[in-house]
């Protein structure tokens, strides 16, 4: 009697999800998406991140209204949604700005494949983003990532660029490598361990291309995170406060980020 025939190797989900094959995983989260961005012209990027709990405002508008005409809401519940308006300002900045950068890079290159709005895929400012290119015509891109919460791909990433990562540090990767610039809305845990790495890669030299690297409202990020305090105290070197900056309107956004765009442009150009 014959025996059955095995399945090939990687044709073996019990072996290919177990942890003798997680370099193969690991692996095919660099060669995945590096085969479809390729696929989909896709020459680099600008990366957007922020908090996923940022409410568009008439969301939050509404949540508030609810509140208030039920009568019988918690003052605690009352301010949550009273902030929850305040901050949707972010949620409907970073749709203007990701609008205007995606209609000038649209106009500038047919087909559309350079400086293309990217985020992390989810809610909130991700999401944001991610509508301010459709609204514009253009692609975006959403390198989501697998959590328990908080972490569902939004509906206005390009379906040929919506990718779903198990591994941060590979999404991480993917982030970084084709990004020309980085803009920064408030956020949590999450934007600041984006920001930060970023950050230290620019500071050692390990990302070697200029990139531009915006924090969106200083106000904000001076009441979460004192920078120039680590200078006066010498953990960091005066210099490496240059590595980013501040602006507090989309249109210092655009202002910023435009002309260094061009900048990275020509500079391409010239190593081709």
């Amino acid at each position: 009697m014959k025996n059955k025939k095995a399945p090939k190797a990687y044709q073996n989900e019990k072996f290919l999800y177990s942890p003798a094959a997680r370099e193969l995983r690991i692996l095919s989260e660099y060669l995945e998406p590096k085969s479809r961005l390729r696929r989909n012209k896709v020459q680099d990027t600008v990366v957007f991140f922020g908090s996923a709990r940022t409410l568009p405002k008439k969301e939050a508008q509404k949540k508030l209204d609810i509140l208030k005409t039920s009568g019988n809401a918690k003052k605690e519940a009352l301010r949550k949604a009273e902030r929850d308006l305040d901050l949707s300002r972010y949620y409907e900045d970073a749709v203007e700005l990701a609008r205007r950068l995606t209609r000038w890079a649209k106009e500038r290159y047919t087909p559309h494949s350079r400086f293309i709005v990217t985020t992390g895929g989810g809610p909130g400012i991700m999401e944001a983003a991610n509508k301010g290119a459709k609204l514009a015509g253009g692609k975006s891109i959403g390198f989501n990532i697998s959590l328990p919460f908080e972490q569902e791909p939004n509906p206005y990433i390009d379906k040929a660029l919506n990718f779903e990562f198990h591994y941060f540090f590979m999404r991480k990767l993917w982030l970084v490598f084709t990004a020309k610039a980085f803009v920064i809305f408030p956020g949590g845990f999450g934007t600041l361990d984006e920001f930060m790495e970023v950050l230290t890669l620019v500071q050692t030299g390990k990302i070697k291309k200029e990139l531009k690297i915006i924090l969106y409202d200083r106000k904000f990020w001076d009441q979460v995170i004192n920078i120039p305090r680590l200078a006066e105290l010498g953990t960091i070197g005066e210099k490496d406060l240059e590595l980013f900056r501040y602006c507090n309107s989309v249109d210092e956004m655009e202002q910023e980020l435009i002309p260094h765009l061009k900048k990275v442009e020509k500079k391409s150009r010239l190593l081709r």
